[in-house]
């Protein structure tokens, strides 16, 4: 079995940090459904509803992970993100009473945007993208002397989403395949690190932002292209030193889906499930919907609805 001295990630250090942040989260629920209800094959389909987690998305798993494991300098926390890690930092600091400060690139959606100030954090917008956004917080850091959390790439982010895995263990015991979505790394690798090879973790990712998939090609993270309609919450540069080689222990090769095709995901969750998943939220999903993923017969599929905060509906 793969050792990871460095990361130390491992299922033990994940169950002591859902201790730790019990109190400050939600264990989310799993909604049991069919494929057929997509116009799949026959068999079963949990979700698991993620996006009813604080702030909108899982991130909040890893901002409580940091807030709580790490000494808090007095200047407070910064954060640079694409919007829904931003968003969690600033719940969490703001539940704690910590200053945060929130760096986000222009295409930053509004409802993560309005979500961050509502928080009381301090949001600064500028740049295209998330690599803008982190280079900016980098300099604030140097600058004031506050405590960076990393979105991705930081052993207590890692460990707090790996606590999605514990609960979806708890309640899908007999699951076979989680799917899930990829951005820079952070969620699929935790969960791969609670599961350890015993649930097979399927990554899917953008066709215009496949980070995962080129360090899979690669052999270690490289540069890959920021596109792709989900740019706010699955488009960093590279996926993250400390999760790829859990990655490569423990999740399968990714899987690369369309922008139309997150698209017809995100409409078709709306229209037979009512529910409401934003567009990296969706991708996962979509890996299945599009028959990029086609279960065997019998087999436990589970799909993780990571992120809600989008303008998609509106109610009047």
């Amino acid at each position: 079995m793969p050792m990871f001295p460095d990361t130390k990630i491992t299922p033990e250090r994940i169950a002591e940090t859902e201790k730790r942040i019990r109190p400050h989260i939600r264990h989310t629920p799993v909604l049991r459904s069919d494929l057929a209800d997509f116009g799949l094959n026959p068999g079963r389909l949990d979700f698991k509803l993620e996006f009813l987690q604080h702030s909108g998305s899982f991130k909040a798993r890893g901002a409580f992970s940091s807030l709580l494991g790490r000494d808090v300098p007095a200047a407070g926390v910064v954060a640079a993100s694409g919007g829904n890690h931003g968003a969690a930092v600033a719940y969490a600091a703001m539940r704690l009473g910590i200053p945060a400060t929130i760096f986000v690139p222009s295409v930053t959606s509004p409802a993560k945007a309005e979500r961050i100030r509502g928080y009381g954090a301090n949001l600064v917008i500028g740049g295209e993208r998330y690599a803008d956004a982190l280079a900016a917080s980098q300099q604030w850091v140097e600058e004031r002397g506050a405590m960076a959390i990393h979105a991705y790439d930081q052993p207590e982010t890692l460990l707090g989403q790996g606590t999605i895995g514990l609960e979806i263990e708890a309640d899908i015991p007999d699951i076979d395949t989680l799917l899930v979505a990829v951005g820079g790394g952070g969620l699929i690798g935790g969960i791969a690190a609670w599961f350890e090879g015993r649930v097979r973790v399927v990554a899917v990712e953008p066709e215009g932002a496949p980070t995962l998939w080129q360090a899979f090609e690669a052999g270690h993270p490289v540069d890959a292209p920021a596109g792709s309609i989900a740019a706010d919450s699955l488009a960093p540069k590279r996926v993250g030193e400390l999760m790829f080689p859990i990655a490569r222990a423990y999740a399968q090769r990714p899987l690369l889906v369309s922008d139309d095709e997150i698209r017809q995901a995100q409409q078709t969750l709306w229209d037979r499930l009512r529910i409401v998943a934003e567009l990296g939220g969706a991708t996962a999903f979509a890996a299945l919907f599009a028959n990029k993923y086609v279960p065997a017969p019998n087999e436990r599929v589970a799909v993780l609805l990571c992120g809600a905060n989008t303008t998609a509906v509106r109610f009047d």
